[in-house]
């Protein structure tokens, strides 16, 4: 029977994706013999030039992990991935059509099961897709689910937004994922770098997030970062901090049930706001 696309934001188009391929948890198989040699082509270049980006801007956590993806020349099978994937930290990687509503997303990150679209972006959207693609979710998010406190972070986080789906809360608890998971900076020993997702998988933003004078870098409190919006068609004009990917886990360990509360009352903040008193991370 299949599920209905989902829409998060403004399009003038429907979603990307065959959903009548979804199961009831919008799960899918990769459908491997559907990819064209032009769409190894545009994984194997995406790859590359993103891999050689990686020095001196993203997070050796990453850098270290990046190689159990595994295949760099063509789109990888998630078999092949869960293989490697389930031995390190219990995780693995399942195919879906698209975009899923955020309940079923946090069922399957709380089960330890990473939804990856298995469509990929088009030559002529190489530089910027609208939509996350089979790139950006392998590429940007899979390789931290093979470091331990990455993958116990992301399944505390389905769990938690389970709850807060169940209290009303969900935009709150999304902006912390956007700020972490997909947007997030990390201060190693050599300064900032990025861990986020979408940081990652662009080219532009790789540089841009790490090196620019442009964006307020501020160190991540969860307050602050629930009530700032955020950017989905320019580069982030705030980026927040940790100083080690435990951190992480740690706010994870918070009840956020009262914190919800409370942020109910307070008003957003704009996504290129610093506000009075803050100071802004050097690179």
């Amino acid at each position: 029977m299949g599920q209905a696309p989902v829409v998060y934001g403004q399009s003038d188009r429907p979603p990307r994706g065959d959903y009548s391929r979804a199961n009831s948890d919008y799960t899918c198989a990769q459908d491997y013999a559907a990819y064209t040699e032009a769409d190894h082509d545009t994984y194997r270049r995406l790859y590359a030039r993103q891999k050689a980006l990686l020095p001196g801007l993203a997070s050796q956590a990453f850098i270290d992990a990046l190689p159990s993806l595994g295949a760099e020349d063509r789109i990888p099978r998630f078999e092949d991935i869960n293989a490697r994937l389930k031995a390190a930290t219990g995780w693995e990687i399942v195919a879906v059509p698209g975009l899923i509503p955020e309940v079923p997303f946090f069922s399957l990150l709380a089960n330890r099961q990473f939804p990856v679209t298995d469509w990929i972006r088009k030559p002529e959207e190489f530089d910027y897709v609208v939509e996350p693609d089979i790139f950006h979710d392998l590429f940007g998010h899979v390789p931290l689910l093979f470091n331990p406190v990455i993958a116990d972070f992301i399944q505390a986080y389905g769990q938690g937004g389970l709850r807060a789906s169940e209290l009303g809360a969900c935009e709150l608890l999304s902006r912390v994922y956007w700020y972490t998971i997909e947007f997030g900076l990390i201060r190693e020993a050599g300064g900032v770098r990025a861990y986020g997702a979408g940081i990652l998988s662009s080219s532009g933003e790789l540089a841009y997030s790490v090196t620019s004078p442009e964006p307020h870098r501020l160190p991540l409190q969860l307050e602050r970062a629930m009530r700032t919006r955020y950017k989905i068609d320019t580069y982030q004009q705030t980026y927040f901090v940790i100083d080690s990917m435990q951190q992480l886990l740690d706010f994870a360990a918070t009840d956020f049930a009262p914190l919800y509360e409370k942020l109910r009352e307070q008003p957003t903040i704009a996504a290129n706001a610093l506000l009075p008193g803050e100071t802004t991370l050097a690179p």
